[in-house]
């Protein structure tokens, strides 16, 4: 075979050009090289980054692997391959690894496959799948479950739900769900039915995928700034394939359970295993209605526990209104015969106190009788002698009075005659200046007294004859008139 590159000529020899070599050429040496060296199919580890699934029978999938790994001086190295599962193998390989794994093939996923490394001139290099190991996927999800639960348990969010204090009754709830699954709604069908009454929010997330976590973590920040109008927290779906479950073992989404401060109840509808939530959250239920039916139960007991204590207090209490209803008959009869005796004893110190006090008021009688003729007597002198000072105050009052009236008469007098001075000076002025004022008007040179003269507009003399609506000049001997021909009001201007 002769070599890929052309030789430097050698010194003394004239350069010859270069043998170019076409380029499909080329690219056939590197399929020819590439299928002696790598004749076998390997076993290889990669994380599926994108998907195709075939859309019809007979179609083929298509993948695009990654592997995205640290070396030992902390350099980040990616690769990246195009595969291929053609339609046969595919429809063999597929539903054996979801019956192994439970799981559907996946963006995300990390696989072991076997593959063969093929070229081709116009599509470059890419790996046929031949197989697929399910044992190291399963084995894969399980390592990162337990490093979850592991870091979980580093921070003390595994046990920290459970040391919350869950109401008996719980009746305000905070639901997490998708308004449109089939799970939120058999579990209002059963709160429904149930005779109590339950006050459900319902706050919306994506309860599958890949947004599945961050929407419930969103929804929960939601309830925090809520809390105190909540007793609990419920996280309801309607079950789904092993596939759908994975977002509920996402590190973040339970440790923002683990870490909330209401308790947390789950029923994400599994019937086998548990998913990470289950364990951070106060209490894990299978299903939706299992969620409701834990609800409505509690509530039963605590109805029942209520019941049960009444059922004492109204036995307690008629006991003790019996022995008050005795008590008290045996106190009535005691302060009925007490009472008795001290009337008797009463009636015999009234008779007594009325004998001596007999005697006693004709004494005080006579006394009051002396005590009254001698006020009578004090009252008559005590008028006269108000009398006399209140006519005293009266003359005097009198007297300031009148020289008051008489100062006020003076001063008004005054200010009259001030103001008639004023109103003669004032109309004095004004004849001065009409006076004034009718000299200079008999002095204008302007023909006889009364002529009026008619101007146009501009002043200057009218020359043509005027029409109905025209505009003139009423030239009078002291003023200037603006007029309309017509018989219509004079029009006075500013």
């Amino acid at each position: 075979m002769p070599p890929l590159y052309n030789r430097r000529p050698e010194p003394g020899l004239s350069a010859l050009p270069p043998a170019a070599l076409p380029l499909a050429e080329l690219l056939a040496r590197v399929r020819q090289t590439l299928s002696e060296r790598f004749a076998d199919s390997y076993w290889v580890v990669a994380e599926i980054a994108d998907l195709t699934l075939p859309r019809f029978d007979g179609a083929h999938c298509y993948l695009t692997l990654t592997d995205q790994h640290t070396t030992g001086r902390g350099a980040q190295l990616k690769a990246q391959a195009r595969a291929t599962i053609w339609s046969q193998r595919f429809q063999q390989l597929a539903p054996a690894f979801e019956e192994h794994t439970g799981l559907t093939l996946r963006p995300g996923l990390k696989l072991m496959l076997r593959v063969q490394v093929k070229f081709h001139e116009q599509f470059g290099l890419s790996l046929d799948v031949l197989s697929i190991d399910p044992t190291y996927t399963v084995g894969d999800l399980a390592r990162q479950r337990l490093e979850t639960l592991r870091k979980l348990e580093a921070k003390g969010l595994l046990e920290r739900q459970r040391r919350l204090v869950l109401p008996i009754g719980v009746q305000r709830v905070a639901v997490i769900s998708s308004p449109t699954a089939a799970g939120w709604q058999d579990f209002v069908q059963q709160l429904r039915e149930a005779p109590y009454d339950f006050a459900l929010t319902l706050f919306p997330a994506t309860m599958q995928g890949d947004d599945a976590p961050a929407s419930i973590r969103a929804a929960l920040a939601s309830i925090r700034a809520r809390r105190r109008q909540f007793d609990a927290v419920v996280l309801i779906r309607g079950g789904g394939s092993k596939t759908d479950l994975l977002a509920f073992d996402d590190y973040g989404l339970a440790a923002a359970i683990g870490a909330f401060p209401l308790p947390v109840l789950t029923g994400i509808g599994h019937e086998r295993d548990e998913a990470v939530v289950d364990l951070t959250a106060h209490t894990a239920l299978k299903t939706p209605t299992a969620v409701a039916a834990f609800l409505i139960e509690r509530l039963a007991r605590l109805e029942a526990a209520l019941d049960g204590y009444g059922s004492r207090i109204r036995e307690l209490a008629l006991s003790r209104v019996q022995d008050a209803q005795d008590h008290l008959r045996r106190l009535a009869r005691r302060a009925h015969q007490h009472a008795r005796q001290q009337l008797e004893e009463q009636r015999d110190a009234l008779h007594a106190r009325i004998r001596v006090a007999a005697a006693a008021p004709r004494a005080q009688l006579r006394q009051l009788e002396q005590q009254l003729s001698r006020r009578r007597h004090q009252l008559h002198r005590a008028a006269r002698r108000g009398l006399r000072e209140q006519e005293s105050r009266l003359r005097t009052l009198g007297r300031a009075l009148a020289r008051r009236f008489r100062h006020l008469h003076r001063r008004r007098r005054e200010q009259l005659l001030h103001r008639r001075y004023q109103l003669q000076l004032a109309t004095q002025r004004l004849l001065h200046a009409a006076a004034l004022r009718l000299a200079r008007l008999e002095a204008m040179p302007t023909g006889p007294v009364g002529t009026v003269r008619l101007l146009t507009p501009t002043g200057k003399p009218i020359i043509k004859a005027l029409r109905a609506g025209d505009e003139v000049l009423l030239r009078l001997p002291d003023a200037v008139v603006p007029a309309r021909i017509g018989g219509q009001l004079p029009l006075f201007r500013p």
